[in-house]
């Protein structure tokens, strides 16, 4: 039975370690104390694993902060976060890190793959270069590497690991035959015919979703301007057999948002100007600011004073059901409103125990608002009383159009519903 040692077991690499417990003995390595703690205690604050999955394959898998146990690794896989700096530039420092821990403690044979999302190239101009710096150990000879790009969809229990096509990629076509046969016995796989076309392909993955949801968020904007129903105007070109439909919305999170910036630098490397990557992501970058704009002017109509209004934002995270604030564009929304001179900002995110959010008190709300912002789509808010806690004449702000069935109720009542 071959070992098979996961370096950072976070949203990628937790799940995969679990799949592949159930036919391989796994190391899974992390460098937060915290985090293999939890582990052990097959408890998961990610929420994507369950106590069922941790007992089901607990006699396979080791987790551990004791970089010499990768060691044992006949594979070691790295599934480490690839975010950018505040410049926008891929950030590598995380793979920089988990590189250099997987060179000095690889063994003679081994072969490293890499799920991280990034550019064409990276893994051999950039990744190997830290192994071979780091080990003593011959490449080609002593140890391989391959790259098989993660499509973990957290929150979503419908595309996991073993219902979805994984591609995968090696430096020598025995390297990738080894890569496909621990892949296969987990999923459906796709070889690719280099490490290069594997990478170029999953990041168009994420950058094609981000151009595709920037077209819908501008006719979103756009349509608003025009007093034209979004909604309606998708429904009707929706009969068309090849119209093919998009949700408007925030788009945040670790990939989506990211992964656009790492093709786009290396473009410029390669001295191409890639306009329509970039301005899909201002394009989506400007959504929060439009929404805040949106909330100000509807104040107005109202009657309302921004100095004294009380806005109240239904979620937090960056997506529905996921306890996960990374690059969230509610943050964007409150200092966006926050610059528009309203003062009075509260925030309830059920998902997140801590009682300070992007400098808001985290509380459920007890009291009535003028504004509510249905920002984030969880389950907890579907059965939320919305006219206990709206102030007479108050505003809905329904990003995702969950709370529709309330319009014509809600204005009725004097108030004003708005959704994207």
């Amino acid at each position: 039975m071959k070992t098979i040692a996961i370096l950072g077991v976070g949203y990628v690499g937790l799940p995969l370690a679990v799949k592949l417990a159930k036919h391989f003995k796994v190391i899974a390595f992390d460098i937060s104390e915290k985090r293999i703690e939890e582990l052990k205690n097959h408890f998961d604050s990610n929420k994507e694993t369950t106590k069922e999955e941790f007992e089901d394959i607990k006699c396979n898998i080791q987790y551990t902060t004791d970089e010499k146990q990768i060691n044992k690794g006949d594979v070691v896989i790295i599934s480490v976060p690839t975010p950018v700096k505040e410049d926008k530039t891929p950030d590598l420092k995380y793979l920089e890190s988990a590189s250099a821990i997987a060179g000095k403690n690889i063994k003679k044979g081994a072969i490293v793959v890499y799920e991280s999302t990034t550019y064409p190239g990276c893994t051999e101009e950039f990744c190997l270069e830290i192994l071979k710096k780091n080990t003593g150990l011959k490449y080609k000879e002593d140890f391989f590497i391959g790259y098989s790009p993660e499509r973990i969809n957290p929150g979503d229990k419908e595309h996991n690991i073993n219902a979805i096509t994984k591609i995968v990629s090696g430096d020598t076509k025995q390297t990738l035959q080894s890569i496909k046969e621990v892949y296969s016995k987990i999923t459906k796989v796709h070889s690719a015919s280099s490490i290069k076309i594997a990478e170029a392909a999953k990041v168009i993955e994420n950058i094609q979703r981000d151009i595709n949801i920037a077209l819908f968020n501008e006719l979103a904007m756009l349509f608003d301007k025009m007093n034209l129903d979004t909604k309606e105007i998708f429904d009707a070109a929706d009969t068309k057999w090849n119209f093919i439909r998009y949700s408007p919305g925030f788009v945040g999170g670790h990939c989506i948002p990211v992964d656009p910036y790492y093709l786009a630098q290396r473009a410029k490397e390669v001295d191409y100007d890639p306009k329509l990557i970039l301005a899909g992501r201002q394009t989506n970058e400007q959504l929060p600011l439009f929404v805040a704009e949106k909330i100000k002017s509807l104040l107005k109509k109202q009657d309302k004073s921004t100095d004294n209004a009380r806005i109240l934002i239904l979620g937090a995270t960056y997506k529905e059901n996921v306890p996960d604030l990374r690059d969230s564009k509610v943050e964007i929304l409150i200092q966006s409103l926050k610059k528009t001179r309203i003062k009075h900002i509260c925030l309830w995110e059920p998902l997140i125990e801590r009682k300070i959010i992007f400098n808001i008190e985290n509380k459920e709300p007890k009291e009535k608002y003028d504004v509510i912002v249905c920002a984030v789509s969880h389950k907890e808010f579907e059965n939320i009383d919305i006219f206990r806690i709206l102030e007479e004449k108050g505003i809905l702000i329904d990003l995702k159009r969950k709370k529709e069935h309330l319009k014509e109720e809600l204005e009725n009542k004097g108030h004003i519903w708005w959704g994207l």
